[in-house]
């Protein structure tokens, strides 16, 4: 079955917090106030434009800042901004993230963005090299530190 890439529903709302939990726990403090955020897919839903891929199952998900507001971070006003791209453990590998970028990267194009953004832990190394592949450039002037003991990554393409 081929993968499709939609707007999440209501009802996917739960398992996309819960695979986004699981996709960022080798990353996590379980008791922190970030696996809250993770699970809270409808407030991102509410917020910015929560993508889901999915073949028959649930697959990954990214959440597609193209306005800034309360999600965005270091955007520009001619960017957009992504956050919490995460492929289910079991789908890890298959392209499934770097399908979910290439969405956001097509999708900013379309609107006549000059730019796209996002930040990461330093040792999400995967989620790096899909950033390289697709033409991200590391963008150190906007690293940045959200809380004390959690230092950011930014990378940034030009479109």
């Amino acid at each position: 079955m081929p993968v499709t890439i939609h707007p999440a529903t209501p009802d996917e709302f739960a398992a996309v917090g819960e695979l986004c939990v699981a996709a960022y726990a080798p990353f996590l403090d379980a008791t922190g106030d970030y696996v809250e955020s993770l699970r809270d897919a409808a407030g991102r839903a509410a917020a910015a434009e929560l993508l889901v891929a999915r073949d028959e199952r649930l697959l990954g998900t990214i959440t597609f800042v193209p306005d800034g507001g309360p999600l965005g971070e270091i955007a520009a006003p001619d960017e957009t901004e992504f956050r919490m791209l995460a492929v289910s453990p079991a789908a890890q590998g298959r392209g499934i993230g770097t399908a979910l970028l290439r969405h956001v990267v097509d999708e900013s194009a379309r609107r006549g963005r000059a730019g796209i953004v996002c930040s990461s832990q330093p040792a999400m190394r995967a989620a790096h090299r899909i950033y390289e592949r697709l033409g991200f450039t590391r963008d150190p002037e906007r690293d940045w530190s959200p809380r004390p003991g959690v230092d950011l990554l930014a990378f940034a393409l030009r479109l």
